[in-house]
């Protein structure tokens, strides 16, 4: 069971989402804009926010934004379900800090499974396997989302440590993104977007490299993928 906030300012959508989730045994609580949200977050921060863009007083993409920036509230996964179903609307919500992206007109069951992996994934670590995760110069703290590289510190989203989670524990293997869409995101095969998974990247870029454009730990392979590059003097 899990506490979830739904915010949208359409009441029929929120009701029908929180009668859904009730159904699944979450608690769910509902606002209607962006400035109650935030307000609500503070009140009692939720294990998943199921997040609008067009909203009166202020819109998910800023409110997404406030969240990401307030370590307290930086690691709440959120899921953006909105109308605007753009490639440019996601790729906004992806930059800022959203862990999925569900375009209305939408079906309750895949919104079901989706909240279903997102939870999945948000769940407190397994107490066998270590705090951290070290792979060369990243090491990857499990207990707060805080990535290491050289002598700087970063603190990633839900979506983006799982997935540098994946290929640290994967180094030096290659991934496509439709793989990693299956893997970490818990897509059925052929129905993620590969933008999720490039903007994500790049998202991870910005925190650890010290030359986004020219990726030291992070790599693409043309044609292939991603991975996390080992450095072969050290094996």
């Amino acid at each position: 069971m899990a506490t979830v906030l739904v915010v949208d300012d359409d009441v029929d959508v929120a009701e029908t989402i929180e009668r859904s989730l009730r159904n699944k045994g979450h608690i769910v609580n509902v606002v209607y804009n962006g400035l109650e949200a935030l307000e609500a977050v503070k009140q009692e921060q939720p294990h998943l926010i199921i997040l609008d863009v067009i909203m009166p007083r202020m819109d998910g993409m800023e409110v997404c934004r406030r969240l990401r920036q307030n370590p307290q509230t930086a690691h709440i996964p959120i899921v953006f379900l909105t109308a605007m179903g753009r490639l440019v609307n996601k790729l906004e919500g992806f930059e800022a800090g959203a862990d999925d992206y569900i375009t209305k007109p939408f079906d309750i069951q895949e919104l079901e499974l989706r909240v279903r992996a997102v939870l999945r994934r948000s769940l407190p670590p397994a107490e066998a396997e270590p705090d951290v995760l070290v792979v060369d110069e990243l090491s990857l703290n499990r207990r707060t989302y805080e990535v290491r590289a050289g002598s700087g510190i970063s603190l990633l989203t839900p979506i983006e440590f799982e997935l540098l989670h994946y290929l640290m524990s994967h180094a030096g293997e290659v991934f496509s993104s439709e793989y990693l869409l299956q893997e970490v995101w818990e897509y059925p095969p052929g129905t993620g977007d590969p933008a999720l998974v490039r903007m994500h990247i790049k998202n991870i870029r910005d925190k650890i490299e010290p030359e986004p454009g020219r990726p030291k730990f992070l790599r693409t392979v043309s044609r292939h993928g991603y991975m996390i590059a080992v450095d072969s003097s050290s094996t």
